[in-house]
């Protein structure tokens, strides 16, 4: 970032970020934080910024969206911390979905028995992924039968990291969204501050 960026303030808080024009031709009042990142990392104007793990930009994206404006401001901050953080691997995947669902199943508001019964597959899955794939353990839902047949393809931890644990993410975060009891911002933020300092 040049020197005199800032990234809260009174008046335009993009006055000084290079690339500054490109916000202006987009007329949008709060840019999702990946799309600040995307122009940190000097990469194409995008919320799918490369340099970023793509469950974490998953889940970003997520609590952009059921963020409000003042809550989608408040994420920019956080923008420089998503540098960098693109690695392959299952433990970075199962973390952060591990740490949204549990943060969706003990949220004070009512989750229906569907969405326990979803997140519960996904946090089954993400534990069996952390611990190593034990042998006296499954993975929940159909992942039981559809990482065998990738292990074979030797593609089942990017179909993992890119497909799956994004979705079971986004879930999470729509469900603790949902179910936050008007603290949403709050607990949105701070639950994307703690994925960021998972990875």
């Amino acid at each position: 970032m040049e020197a005199g960026a800032t990234l809260s303030g009174p008046g335009n808080q993009f006055a000084d970020l290079p690339g500054k024009a490109h916000y202006a031709r987009a007329e949008r009042p709060e840019p999702c934080v990946l799309e600040l990142v995307s122009k940190l990392a000097r990469e194409p104007w995008t919320d799918h910024p490369s340099c970023v793990h793509p469950t974490l930009g998953s889940i970003a994206r997520a609590v952009h969206d059921y963020s409000s404006r003042a809550g989608r401001r408040a994420l920019l901050p956080l923008a420089p911390s998503f540098l960098g953080t693109a690695q392959p691997g299952f433990d970075v995947s199962a973390r952060l979905v591990a740490l949204c669902v549990s943060t969706a199943l003990t949220s004070p508001g009512e989750i229906s028995r569907d969405e326990r019964s979803r997140l519960g597959r996904a946090q089954q899955t993400a534990g069996y992924l952390l611990a190593s794939r034990p042998a006296d353990q499954q993975p929940g839902g159909i992942a039981r039968w559809w990482l065998p047949v990738f292990d074979r393809l030797r593609i089942s931890e990017p179909v993992y990291r890119n497909f799956v644990a994004t979705e079971h993410a986004a879930e999470a975060v729509a469900v603790t969204a949902r179910a936050s009891d008007g603290d949403s911002d709050i607990r949105l933020r701070q639950l994307l501050k703690q994925c960021l300092a998972t990875v």
